[in-house]
């Protein structure tokens, strides 16, 4: 989520360049980062599709005034939900919720959980299961 806000910020530099510099003095071990690399790649590479989807899902909200960080963890939440069969979608949403509590404002906490939660009503599989 952190990278992905930051990338929103810095656009126009290389994705390998700021992938370097946010991994910089990150100890964390091999299998983590692989994961975190899986989840800003695929929202990356996905980011239209994902954007799209929480357009017409944050009715009453105009795309451009969500507040960066609920971006952010709104766009690898929907890719969690959209790509990663292999998560649970109600393990997505609590840890975007949580997110939500850490980062930013007590408003988000429902603003998430609305948009994810419509989500994820339309993926058409188990809540609490993984594929």
């Amino acid at each position: 989520m952190q990278f992905l806000y930051l990338f929103e910020s810095n656009r126009n530099e290389r994705l390998n360049d700021l992938l370097l510099s946010f991994y910089e003095g990150h100890e964390k071990d091999r299998d983590y980062l692989q994961f975190t690399d899986e989840l800003i790649h695929g929202t990356i590479e996905n980011l239209q599709e994902i954007d799209e989807k929480i357009q017409a899902l944050a009715s009453n909200w105009k795309f451009e005034r969500i507040a960066r960080v609920d971006l952010a963890i709104l766009r690898m939440a929907a890719f969690e939900l959209l790509h990663r069969k292999d998560i649970p979608p109600v393990v997505t949403i609590n840890e975007a919720i949580d997110l939500g509590k850490e980062y930013s404002n007590e408003e988000s906490r429902r603003f998430l959980n609305g948009v994810l939660d419509r989500m994820s009503g339309e993926l058409g599989r188990p809540l609490r299961q993984a594929e």
